[in-house]
Order: structure tokens, then sequence, then C-alpha cells
């Protein structure tokens, strides 16, 4: 029997009910394992050193230390943590900061409780996922700002950055949220060559993980 590793997960959220409304829906998933609770900020960064979670559901609006910033010292702490945004903040700004900060998922509080779940899989195996209102959020932004010194600066970083045509193909399907797995069932290849690609990828946008190739995509303009 294939063992099957379970998504050790970090709740923050300051209020006690949606806690535990979340705690409860997820202990009802087989995927899961331990599930860490902290009530703010800086409970969150201890937690974070102390248990080392798979993944973290974060809110924004904490008291004390917010949710970027703790996303921000989680990944300076072990970028290979996920950082799931739970959130119902939904402007322009705090979007762009959150996925600069490195968050891997940008989700509204009104996602449905099963949608949720297979967010956080799919995000634990390395996906990167916008919520659909957020999505539009962003695309609406790199619209309103393409000036024409915007589509200049766009047009030289496709000439700089040379990357394949399956590396395109690669990008555009992590720009839309699939996983490795997925990718390489859409492109019909193995997964060790879709890995091969996302590392060439990661390598030729000069970015450290999935999320923030998907950004860069996004806002140079590249697919």
């Amino acid at each position: 029997m294939i063992k099957i590793d379970k998504i050790n997960v970090l709740i923050v959220e300051d209020h006690a009910l949606t806690r535990f409304g979340l705690k409860t829906a997820l202990e009802a998933h087989d995927s899961f394992g331990e599930i860490y609770e902290a009530e703010n900020g800086e409970r969150c960064i201890e937690s974070v050193i102390e248990f080392k979670p798979d993944l973290v559901i974060m809110d924004l609006g904490l008291p004390g230390i917010n949710g970027i910033e703790a996303t921000r010292q989680i990944k300076s702490f072990d970028e290979k943590i996920k950082v799931l945004v739970l959130t119902s903040h939904k402007n322009e700004s705090e979007v762009w900061d959150a996925l600069s900060a490195g968050a891997n998922a940008y989700c509204m509080k009104d996602i449905e409780p099963d949608k949720l779940i297979h967010v956080i899989e799919d995000v634990n195996e390395g996906a990167a996922w916008l919520d659909p209102a957020i999505a539009n959020t962003v695309l609406k932004t790199i619209t309103k700002h393409k000036t024409s010194k915007l589509s200049e600066d766009m047009n030289e970083n496709k000439e700089r950055i040379q990357l394949t045509d399956r590396e395109l193909d690669v990008l555009r399907l992590i720009v839309d949220g699939y996983s490795n797995q997925e990718i390489s069932e859409k492109l019909i290849v193995s997964i060790h060559t879709t890995k091969a690609h996302v590392c060439n990828i990661l390598q030729k946008l000069s970015v450290e993980d999935r999320t923030q190739a998907a950004i860069k995509a996004l806002k140079d303009g590249i697919v």
C-alpha cells in the first residue's frame, strides 16, 4: 500500500469561531494531519517555527503583525512552506502586496468548503491559485497600467527573456493554476520533463517559485 503524506496545516485567524469552522472542515478529510491554530501574527510566526507546517491558511486583517508581513516572515524562514491567503479583502494593493510577499494562493472567504479543500491540496502540490474575483482584479490592474512606457518595458522583457515555445506553454498553465502533474497530463509529457521545464522557467525569469513566476508573467506581459 502506498503511504500518502498528510498535509499539516496552520490556521491563522483572529476570530475563534472561524478557526473552529476551518479546523472542523479540514479534520473531516483524510488529506490532513495535524491542524494548528494561531490567533494573531506573532503567534503565527512562533507556530511556524515550532511546528513547521506544510501550509498556512492566512487571514490578512490580523491584530499586531498583519497577514502580509506574517507571510513575508514565513517565506524568509522557509520558502517551501505554502501560504494560502483566505480573506474578505480584495482591493488591488492588498492582492499585489500579498502575492509579492510570497503568498501561493489568494482565496475569498465566501469560497465553498469543498473547493477550498481542493485548492489547499493543489497548492500543497505546487500550484498557484487565485480566486476568480481576484484574478479579474489582477488582470484589470495590468490593463489599467498599460501605458506606452509599460508596453515598451514589456516588449524589452519579452526580448530579454528567451523562453522556448514549450516553456511558454508550461508558463501559461502555471499562470492558470495547474500543478506539475496536471501540466504533465495536459501536455502529454512525463512529470520529470515538466519539472525540468518549470526549473528552466524559474531560472530564466530569475524568480524563486511558481507564484513569483506567474506574477512576473502577468505583470511583464510574457504570456
